[in-house]
């Protein structure tokens, strides 16, 4: 049994961890840390993990948390690296839904986020938690630093199409959308029902922290720089992110079949990749409470733009149950483990 730690459980991947972690049949959670909730029982501050989990919250101690054999950080930014080298060295595995470890270059990282790295030595040997890319070295990693919600959904609709070199990696766009929950559990004005209900608005246009995580990312897998216009917006419902990802096909020759092929053969052995039939149009209430990301291909009139739709859950594939097949991998189980449920419907 994987004894499992938790920093930071109070917002709503916490919960989410939560929640996998109960119906998991090979790890547990030993503690979950807030320092606001001290003391406080878990199931008190969310009941719908009454009879399920009766722990209490406590102070984040690393000397306490090494005990355990991994530990997930649901904290904002800026949390995890305080702990993170003294955890490895304790020999605990780390896996961070944050995005301190994300972004491989300090300098770069500190333009995002205004602030200095604090163990920017860290930053070459984490291994990016995307398991489509990455499971080979995910399963010998000491710490894992999970893919942001929007970067997931992009990543997976333009991976298959870099990789090939099919389309022009200097003209990308991503228009994508998500429920509020991306924004974390905090009492702000613009997140209020009031505020929300009945509208749509994009915001992070002249730049979102999440881009250089995915420009990084899609030039790895383009073996070259690429140059991604990516503008978030934000949808009146709690969960879900739409991405809908337009490139520029090179060689017009290439049909719309073979591209399908394609995409169908690059996640073949992908257990929560669905690629859909052709001319389908996924939705986020499909997605809903389950690991899975569903894609689906368009090419518009038949013209050389490659559209791809790609629909995830951002509180599971794009953070907790990500994360959860993170932990699978490292720990030689199952990659499915505690994330077979099936999506919520209606």
């Amino acid at each position: 049994m994987v004894k499992v730690g938790i920093v930071g459980g109070t917002g709503y991947t916490g919960a989410e961890l939560l929640r996998l972690i109960a119906g998991h049949p090979d790890a547990e959670v030993a503690m979950i840390t807030s320092r606001a909730e001290d003391g406080v029982a878990v199931d008190e501050l969310f009941p719908s993990l009454r009879g399920v989990c009766d722990l209490r919250f406590s102070v984040p101690d690393v000397a306490a948390l090494s005990s355990c054999d991994v530990v997930f950080f649901a904290t904002p930014h800026n949390v995890a690296m305080k702990l993170v080298p003294e955890l490895l060295a304790a020999g605990t595995r780390v896996i961070d839904l944050s995005a301190d470890f994300r972004i491989r270059d300090a300098a770069l990282w500190s333009k995002w986020y205004n602030e200095e790295h604090l163990c920017p030595e860290l930053l070459d040997e984490a291994v990016y938690g995307l398991p489509e890319t990455n499971a080979e070295a995910i399963k010998s990693a000491r710490l894992i630093a999970c893919p942001g919600c929007y970067p997931t959904a992009v990543e997976l609709g333009f991976l298959p199409l870099l990789e090939q070199k099919l389309v022009d990696s200097q003209r990308l766009i991503a228009s994508a959308a998500s429920g509020v929950s991306g924004a974390g559990r905090q009492a702000k004005v613009d997140n209020l029902f009031a505020e929300m209900d009945g509208s749509f608005k994009a915001y992070g246009v002249s730049g979102h922290r999440h881009l250089p995580e995915i420009e990084q990312e899609l030039s790895i897998a383009a073996n070259e720089a690429v140059n991604l216009t990516f503008t978030p917006h934000l949808l009146p419902q709690v969960r879900g992110i739409h991405a809908t990802l337009f490139s520029e096909q090179l060689d017009p020759n290439v049909g719309l079949d073979e591209l399908q092929f394609l995409f169908e053969k690059r996640y073949a052995d992908a257990p929560f990749v669905d690629v859909m039939p052709l001319g389908s149009l996924p939705q986020t209430r499909t997605v809903r409470g389950g690991n899975t990301c569903r894609i689906a291909l368009h090419r518009p009139q038949n013209r050389n733009t490659v559209v791809v739709l790609s629909v995830i859950d951002n509180l599971v594939k794009g953070a907790s149950g990500q994360a959860i097949q993170c932990m699978n991998l490292m720990f030689g189980l199952p990659e499915t483990a505690g994330l077979g449920s099936i999506s919520l419907l209606p």
